[in-house]
């Protein structure tokens, strides 16, 4: 598995981290804890030694689950997990609101000091560990001044409950404004071949200050795997049905572009989702996918993108296709 640093830092995450969203739960239509652990632990032993989690995924179940997948193996691993956005607390700025079991829970973004000190203490609790390897801001609050949030991040360094700080979601401008008051490692924001927004000034920017890029959703939640037809029906409370790459028409372009790729896929004897993936970590600027897995199954051919070797006319040809595909779309 190849790693790559991260920004000034001295961490250096694999390739293929595992992303920890779709375990928590929430917005996915429920979760199977043994099955969760097991892609964990099969993911580390396929190689991936990064994992990205987040106390929002299943309102801390998520980090839970993370610190039930390590026991005993906390120096193998980094964890990237995040802070700002709170369902216990009215504070911020008010983000959306989402249906538990019949019950609203309200999300805010917050991210004033004295909130990020709890959250990190809550989190090194629930990880069951004495330090953070990459602590992220997950959304930008506009409530709070950058200044005061990274004051606490700083603070956190200091202290060393945190190795580096990252920030996701951010724009260009909020990244060069925090970069300029605390090191920032890292920006995670959502990329994928059929959501490229960042390519614009986001990516640009972080290129050319090394700061690394951690994209999530590379598989557009799983719509580039190919698994998904257009009369999909999905579970209550996944949030997905209601995205505009999951409305019919749009999954049959795309699966129409994939089927391009199954050639590709079979020359290389692996999966559609594993081309896409590296595609993805071939580009410019990008420094780390993050890709879940709800088994062990899933885990383990995950891994496996980071050994495909595209070749340059490969990727060029995958690039044309897209193209045609834009067109389409628009």
């Amino acid at each position: 598995m190849q790693h790559r640093k991260l920004g000034a830092s001295d961490i250096n995450a694999s390739v293929i981290t595992y992303g920890a969203w779709a375990i928590g739960g929430t917005m996915w239509g429920g979760t199977d804890e043994k099955a969760s652990i097991e892609s964990i632990q099969a993911s580390i032993d396929a190689g991936v030694t990064t994992i990205d989690t987040a106390p929002i995924y299943g309102y801390g179940y998520s980090e839970e689950l993370v610190a039930k997948a390590i026991k005993d193996r906390r120096d193998q691993v980094q964890i990237l997990t995040k802070f700002g956005l709170r369902w216990d607390a009215t504070d911020g700025e008010h983000f959306f609101d989402l249906d538990e079991k019949g019950k609203t829970i309200n999300i805010y973004k917050n991210a004033r000091k004295q909130s990020i000190l709890k959250e990190c203490d809550d989190s090194l609790r629930r990880l069951k560990t004495d330090y953070i390897d990459l602590y992220q801001c997950h959304w930008r609050d506009t409530t709070t001044p950058l200044e005061e949030t990274m004051e606490a991040c700083a603070q956190l360094l200091k202290e060393g409950k945190v190795r580096a700080i990252g920030v996701s979601n951010f724009t260009a401008a909020d990244i060069a404004k925090c970069n300029s008051i605390v090191p920032i490692a890292s920006n995670q924001p959502p990329y994928s071949m059929v959501l490229r927004d960042i390519e614009k000034d986001v990516l640009p920017y972080c290129r050319d200050h090394d700061i690394a890029t951690v994209v999530y959703s590379p598989l557009q939640r799983g719509l580039l795997t190919g698994k998904f037809k257009p009369d999909h029906k999905f579970a209550q409370g996944d949030h997905r049905a209601s995205t505009p790459q999951f409305q019919p028409a749009f999954i049959e372009r795309v699966n129409k572009f994939l089927e391009e790729l199954k050639p590709m896929a079979e020359r290389h004897s692996t999966t559609l989702g594993n081309i896409v993936l590296n595609w993805t970590i071939q580009q410019p600027g990008i420094t780390i996918a993050l890709v879940g897995a709800r088994d062990a199954a899933q885990a383990i051919e995950n891994a496996k993108a980071a050994d495909v070797r595209l070749s340059k006319d490969e990727v060029a040809t995958i690039n044309k296709l897209l193209q045609q595909l834009d067109k389409v779309s628009a």
